[in-house]
């Protein structure tokens, strides 16, 4: 009995490992976007219109007062998170006028869907904007058995364009002290 129950904890455990996957730490991502050295973070306050159009993209509010990212030469670094079923996944996004530069996975906690983060995936990524509506202006092909960490991160990217939008049309930003 003993032996049948230490069986199903470390079963139970190592389930949990696996389903939290550190791709790559927060630091390395942005070192790796501004060639080593990151700009000072800025932070975006989540003011009544940014919130509401942030809600309307998520469709839920984006939690806390801001939102930090880093900034150079026409381009923003975001580090979001958005749950897929049940645990958030952490994205690492970079845009530019252009529209979205790289997505990357940082840290996946699910059990499934895991795929999204291969560049198979998120390649498709590359080059999209936003419509009007705040859409995305090119379709993603999804993944059988990742529907839910698919629209997490569609839903990351369109709120990575428009915010980043805001971060270099409007005067709302400040650099974090």
């Amino acid at each position: 009995m003993i032996r049948l129950l230490t069986s199903l904890i470390l079963l139970l455990l190592s389930g949990s490992l696996l389903a939290s996957d550190v791709y790559q730490s927060n630091k390395d991502f942005l070192a790796e976007v501004f060639d080593g050295t990151p700009p000072a973070p800025g932070v975006l306050w989540l003011r009544e219109d940014i919130r509401t159009a942030s809600t309307a993209i998520m469709g839920h509010p984006y939690p806390g007062l801001r939102i930090r990212y880093w900034s150079q030469a026409g381009r923003s670094a975001w580090i979001l998170e958005e749950i897929g079923k049940e645990r958030p996944i952490t994205v690492g996004l970079v845009v530019n006028d252009k529209g979205i530069e790289r997505i990357r996975v940082l840290a996946f906690r699910e059990s499934r869907g895991w795929e999204v983060r291969h560049p198979f995936f998120t390649d498709q990524f590359t080059g999209i904007g936003l419509t009007a509506d705040r859409q995305l202006d090119h379709d993603i092909d999804g993944i059988s058995g990742a529907t839910l960490s698919v629209r997490a991160l569609e839903k990351l990217a369109r709120l990575a364009l428009y915010l980043h939008d805001r971060v270099h049309n409007d005067n709302d930003t400040q650099p974090q002290h």
